[in-house]
């Protein structure tokens, strides 16, 4: 399913963050997230994930409206931030195993969690013995635990290493190649081919400019 993002208009603090932000991704491609810090990546994803709400605008996927069901939209989505998400007094596959009653995917699938980011040695250590990067690669292990064919992630790979980061960027590649949408915000380069970039902050009107829309966007990667 296509992900199409109509029109988005986000104001915090009386300040406007972006408008009239619109883009469709279509399946199987991803979309990066560019622009410095404050440039509203952050916000764009919390707004996808029905967390944040837009003062104007809407995001479908595929039928299904984030503005008239939100419920049902994040039902199809896997929403990764800042913050891991996960307790100190349970072991890796405790977690995982939670996750797994919680979001309804098969048991069978926690090995194969636990190996896409290289927690097989980890499996039965308790959380609060983890490192801050063994714990971002507990909290991305539910990228390969639930199947959701919309991924919204925010920094993944802030605290991994290089080889780390490269499991991420396979599962991302992964995702897209079996007809997923990828939105992340993201500094590596996720070697996906489709892949699509915005910076938010293009949209946000001036007096003599107005507001620009994605055919005024430069592009990296293939156009559009």
């Amino acid at each position: 399913m296509n992900l199409n993002i109509e029109n988005l208009r986000c104001v915090r603090a009386g300040r406007t963050v972006f408008a009239e932000l619109g883009v469709e991704v279509e399946a199987g491609e991803a979309l990066i997230l560019a622009g410095p810090n404050g440039a509203g990546k952050s916000t764009l994803l919390r707004i996808l994930a029905g967390l944040l709400r837009a003062d104007e605008g809407n995001a479908k996927f595929g039928p299904v409206s984030l503005k008239e069901d939100r419920a049902e939209f994040q039902s199809h989505l896997l929403y990764t931030g800042h913050l891991d998400a996960v307790k100190p007094a349970l072991t890796v596959s405790e977690t995982l195993t939670f996750w797994a009653q919680i979001y309804g995917a098969p048991r069978a699938n926690v090995p194969i969690a636990v190996a896409a980011l290289g927690l097989e040695k980890l499996a039965d250590h308790h959380v609060r013995t983890l490192s801050a990067g063994q714990r971002r690669r507990l909290g991305l292990s539910r990228l390969a635990l639930i199947d959701r064919p919309l991924w919204l992630l925010d920094e993944p790979t802030v605290s991994l290493d290089a080889e780390s980061s490269a499991r991420v960027a396979a599962l991302a590649r992964q995702r897209c190649e079996s007809g997923g949408v990828v939105v992340a915000a993201t500094h590596i380069d996720l070697a996906i081919p489709s892949a699509k970039t915005l910076d938010p902050a293009a949209f946000v009107a001036t007096p003599k400019e107005g507001v620009m829309n994605a055919d005024d966007l430069v592009l990296s990667g293939d156009a559009w």
